[in-house]
């Protein structure tokens, strides 16, 4: 009870991680096997299959915009879905990047630079949080979207001509992951100084 007013007020009670922006990101996370199951059917060869990958790989990545708007939205932002969320979209695209080089069709070098660009910083973030969370950026924004476009013209079946578009695509993708984790770098220095 409130000494001013007089009136009981309730405490503030923690969200359930069991909520619906949590349960798309635990969807997201079972749809990797989902996908890899898809994208392996006839040796990657199988073109009805090749859509179903692409269909799963962009739900999947339509989860990943719309749990966390949910989340702002209705203050359902747990401990949960901060360390969750990061990790689900990791292993999806992560999975989409080696299949596709398992494949042969994404030489292996872009993938280790990506992954290990993803899984360092992602590292590093955890080590430097005593100094305070490292927000996603809009750099690290843009990087999300031009990997999902990249892997999604990796994914789909499409004629040749696509070829170009497609390495257009991943390389931009690669240019700036390898940018917002320089940048991530350097700004962490900055503020430390």
């Amino acid at each position: 009870m409130s000494a001013t007013d007089g009136v009981q007020h309730p405490a503030s009670t923690p969200v359930s991680n069991v909520n619906i922006a949590n349960g798309l990101t635990v969807l997201r996370i079972v749809l990797v096997p989902v996908f890899l199951a898809a994208l392996f059917v006839d040796g990657g060869h199988s073109t009805p299959w090749r859509w179903v990958a692409f269909a799963v790989f962009a739900v999947a990545m339509i989860t990943d915009r719309v749990d966390g708007q949910i989340a702002r939205r209705y203050g359902l932002i747990t401990d949960f879905g901060k360390l969750m969320d990061p990790i689900a979209d990791k292993a999806l695209t992560g999975a989409a990047f080696v299949g596709l080089s398992v494949l042969g069709e994404l030489p292996w070098w872009i993938t280790l630079v990506i992954l290990a660009r993803e899984f360092g910083i992602t590292a590093f973030r955890f080590a430097v949080i005593r100094d305070g969370v490292i927000p996603a950026s809009r750099g690290g924004k843009l990087k999300t979207l031009l990997q999902t476009i990249a892997i999604g013209l990796y994914l789909m079946p499409l004629p040749d001509w696509m070829d170009l578009p497609s390495q257009i695509a991943m390389g931009a993708a690669l240019l700036v992951t390898v940018g917002t984790g320089v940048d991530y770098l350097v700004g962490w220095w900055r503020a430390r100084r």
